[in-house]
């Protein structure tokens, strides 16, 4: 009796089991990611997300990741002026999107910055973070220019020498992938983050929503800034207070001004914002902070653009956030 009764037991014991939650992650484009999500009863285990997250991500690095030289985009920036690849249509939806943050911000947002990167230290192909002489940054600023790029067809074209840099979309991008195969696993309530970059749907298991903490631009420490509920939303922060370089009494930090050819010189520190697509928040969030305080709060007004800007003061910071953004936090 007792052989017959055990099985049933432990069948009775699994078929009341609720959800539960797991973590995973490790680490992704020079960073990490990480995963949150609600197993429900029969719900895939953390191998199988795992596996799943980590084929995306390997997919993202072989075709975004300027520092190999075997991934698509380095294919690209090797072709000289007046020549064309052929790239996956992913690629081609993120360089359409690039030209149309291009032509929102009159060319102060370009995918095409990287020799500039180069150039200030902060690209794979840099040496040491400096400060260019002039002649330097005149001959770097000839191979920069969205103009330059072309779609035809399935393949992207350059009628100069110019580099793609996705590094201010491609998380978004793949947040929203992994957004996406979660959902096909059957997975309703997560928090998928890469980078920084997140997004939150659905609920924690005992039915409490996602609360995301977004915090101070202090170099020093870790400081929360704002906590708030998100459900179905991506969160994006993009700012200058984690890779930039000092000389001479300044600083320069690794976003850059297209149109300048050199870092920006403001006083926005970071830009938060939500949109439910990651690619977009990501997007725009970078744009915002090229802007600066008073351009980039224009622009987020302008079109409606649920985010806060972050800016220095004397003796700490300043946040304004677009009205956008109070009613996203409050859910409508």
């Amino acid at each position: 009796m007792r052989k017959t009764l055990l099985p049933i037991l432990m069948l009775l014991t699994a078929c009341n089991q609720g959800p539960t939650l797991e973590r995973l992650g490790g680490p992704t484009m020079g960073s990490s990611y990480s995963i949150q999500y609600v197993r429900e009863p029969g719900g895939p285990a953390p191998a199988q997300v795992q596996a799943a997250v980590e084929t995306i991500l390997q997919n993202i690095d072989q075709h975004y990741s300027t520092y190999r030289d075997d991934s698509t985009v380095s294919q690209f920036n090797q072709l000289p002026a007046n020549q064309c690849l052929a790239l996956p249509p992913d690629m081609l939806e993120l360089v359409t999107l690039g030209q149309h943050l291009s032509d929102m911000s009159d060319g102060a947002f370009d995918l095409t910055v990287e020799p500039l990167l180069d150039l200030w230290g902060f690209g794979p192909q840099a040496r040491e973070e400096h400060v260019p002489d002039p002649q330097a940054l005149a001959q770097a600023r000839q191979r920069v220019g969205y103009q330059h790029l072309r779609i035809d067809g399935q393949a992207l074209c350059k009628d100069a020498p110019v580099q793609l840099d996705f590094n201010s979309i491609a998380a978004g991008h793949a947040v929203d992938l992994i957004a996406e195969r979660l959902r096909a696993m059957g997975v309703a309530s997560f928090v998928a983050e890469a980078t920084g970059e997140l997004k939150a749907v659905g609920h924690k298991p005992d039915g409490s929503p996602w609360r995301i903490a977004v915090e101070l631009p202090r170099e020093d420490r870790q400081v929360a800034r704002q906590i708030f509920p998100v459900d179905g939303l991506a969160v994006s922060t993009s700012g200058d207070y984690r890779h930039y370089f000092e000389q001479n009494g300044r600083r320069y930090s690794h976003t850059f001004d297209a149109r300048l050819g050199r870092p920006v010189q403001h006083d926005l520190a970071a830009v938060t914002v939500l949109d439910r697509s990651a690619l977009l928040a990501d997007g725009y969030s970078t744009l915002l902070l090229i802007l600066g305080p008073q351009a980039g709060w224009d622009f987020a007004v302008a079109h409606e653009l649920a985010a806060v800007l972050v800016t220095r003061a004397e003796g700490g910071f300043v946040s304004r956030a677009t009205p956008a953004f109070e009613r996203a936090v409050k859910g409508e």
